[in-house]
């Protein structure tokens, strides 16, 4: 998979927005039905890398069949999507009651399938010698709309004198709505005196750039980027928690454990190959999720997850 994540790292750095696979051909033949189009995909940067690498293992079984898997944030993504814009909106929360309500004004339905777990994750550059765990009170202490804090030892006094460089998601991101509404309190109530970018590989360079950075972004970035980058426990209540597959499947890495998800319409799965994308995607989202490097459903999620699409593609919801 570092091959998926790469070309991600790559793109960015050029300033694309997104990434286009299609299978090279190379197999024992596809599934033999002969599928062709294209599957637009757009939304969160989170969910990208999950998105590509399911894209790019489809492609080994159909490739005539071209899917674009866009950034524009999560935000971003529902707003193509419920113009009709696109056929699959990924997201790092739930769909808005605004962004339902445009859907519902487009006649655009679609359901919500969760394809993989996340640990939202808060990360420092290798260089940072003295932190290893914060409370969700400092990280509020430090994130909070009109915080001050500009240095490490205003967080802790046993913390340095080094300046605190900030670094986070983009207002259009899930993943900057996800992390305001568990250490902030509300939804979109945050500083706004830090480096904001809807590409997280924008947030890894800056942090591992900066030997006071400290930025968050979810959990397959920092997997991918441990030479740079450190990742901090996070004490929720229950003392010092680090994130990982087993902490986020079972909820005790909190309050920044969550779902991703991806959001099909249902006139795209009118379309074989959009529907045979889907299909690809749900039924081998342990794979995908492994290859991606993220943290794959537990099995209760997996059967609502493949229970949820039966009856979306019946027609039945």
């Amino acid at each position: 998979m570092d091959r998926v994540r790469k070309g991600l790292a790559g793109l960015s750095a050029i300033g694309l927005t997104a990434v286009t696979l299609a299978g090279c051909g190379g197999g024992d033949g596809g599934s033999g039905d002969g599928l062709s189009g294209t599957v637009k995909v757009d939304g969160s940067s989170t969910v990208a890398p999950l998105s590509t690498a399911a894209a790019e293992l489809f492609g080994e079984d159909e490739p005539n069949v071209r899917v674009t898997v866009g950034t524009s944030g999560t935000g971003g993504g529902f707003e193509k999507f419920c113009k009709g814009e696109t056929d699959i909106s990924d997201a790092s929360r739930p769909i808005k009651d605004e962004e339902k309500k445009a859907c519902a004004e487009n006649k655009i339905t679609y359901d919500e399938f969760m394809v993989a777990n996340d640990a939202l994750t808060v990360v420092v550059p290798k260089t940072n010698d003295w932190a290893e765990c914060l409370t969700t009170a400092q990280l509020k202490k430090i994130w909070e709309p009109g915080s001050e804090v500009d240095n490490w030892n205003q967080i802790d006094s046993d913390f340095p004198d080094q300046p605190l460089k900030l670094f986070g998601a983009g207002t259009d991101s899930g993943t900057f709505d996800y992390f305001t509404e568990k250490i902030n309190g509300a939804e979109g109530k945050s500083r706004t005196d830090y480096s904001p970018s809807e590409d997280d590989n924008v947030t890894v360079q800056g942090v591992a750039g900066s030997r006071g950075g400290l930025g968050y972004f979810g959990y397959s970035y920092f997997e991918e980027n441990t030479d740079r980058l450190k990742a901090l426990k996070i004490d929720g209540g229950d003392g010092c928690v680090a994130p990982s597959v087993k902490a986020a499947q079972d909820s005790t890495y909190k309050p920044l454990s969550r779902p991703l998800f991806i959001y099909p319409s249902k006139k795209s799965l009118e379309r074989d190959e959009a529907e045979a994308f889907v299909e690809y995607y749900v039924e081998n989202n342990a794979e995908v999720a492994e290859d991606a490097r993220f943290i794959p459903l537990n099995s209760e999620q997996e059967k609502e997850l493949k229970a949820t699409f039966d009856k979306f593609k019946s027609g039945k919801e």
